[in-house]
């Protein structure tokens, strides 16, 4: 009995510890990469700011072919909706354009519903640099305390980052080989 206790108290010491260690940590993330595309931020706007044309770069949709996805509002910028529900790998959820300064910038409300809630915001920035564009891809949101603790035992940047990567490399391809039209 003595051994069970002694236990028991050693588990709820390591829970303490690791609780008062998280709530250290910050209250919001911010996942950013950046990649140079060969070619005007004109012609890779519409891949960005229309959520039917995500298909054609975007790292989750290959995850998940049978990935059920629901459009809404315009077809693209402000009010374009995007909804999916897929395998583990996709999850579910939804994003809302929110706001776009054409050609150069796209934020979107970013809501997972499974296998985590999270409410997020990403944004795309195109700057033109020569005879092409740097864009650059950031997600943030807040750090309620489970997602704290998660971050002592993995990274959301190196998880979440590798996908961000993927897509911009997806990016890049689809707009250097057949460019959107620009507009």
């Amino acid at each position: 009995m003595k051994i069970l206790l002694i236990i028991l108290v050693a588990i709820l010491v390591i829970l303490g510890i690791i609780l008062a260690v998280a709530s250290t940590r910050p209250n919001s993330f911010r996942i950013q990469r950046t990649a140079t595309i060969q070619a005007p931020p004109g012609a890779i706007y519409p891949f960005l700011a229309d959520f039917h044309r995500w298909a054609e770069w975007s790292p989750w949709e290959k995850m998940d072919p049978a990935m059920t996805r629901t459009f809404g509002g315009p077809d693209s910028g402000v009010g374009a909706t995007y909804a999916w529900k897929g395998n583990k790998n996709v999850g579910e959820g939804g994003m809302e354009i929110t706001d776009v300064t054409e050609p150069t910038r796209v934020v979107i409300k970013l809501d997972f519903l499974k296998p985590f809630e999270a409410h997020n915001t990403a944004e795309f920035t195109l700057t033109p640099q020569g005879d092409g564009t740097t864009v650059t891809w950031v997600m943030a949101g807040p750090s309620p305390l489970m997602a704290k603790v998660m971050g002592l035992f993995m990274s959301m940047d190196a998880m979440v980052g590798k996908d961000f990567e993927a897509g911009l490399a997806n990016l890049k391809q689809a707009a250097e080989r057949r460019p959107a039209p620009a507009r």
